[in-house]
């Protein structure tokens, strides 16, 4: 599965390691990660590293494969 992933604000390329699964682009002040999540687990789990870095989920989206 592949997902987008847009955050509120400009996550730094150091904060944007954090998530090597992903790429990512600046869009209007916003951040779009992007890139394959293998399962609902691996999902939560980013989920979850946005939370604790404080980084704000505005959407999230599957994209067809």
């Amino acid at each position: 599965m592949r997902y987008e992933i847009r955050v509120e604000g400009h996550v730094s390329e150091t904060l944007a390691k954090m998530f090597p699964e992903l790429d990512h682009v600046v869009v209007s002040g916003q951040t779009l990660l992007y890139g394959p999540v293998v399962d609902e687990a691996h999902l939560y789990g980013l989920l979850a590293r946005f939370q604790s870095v404080g980084l704000r989920v505005v959407e999230l989206r599957q994209m067809p494969d």
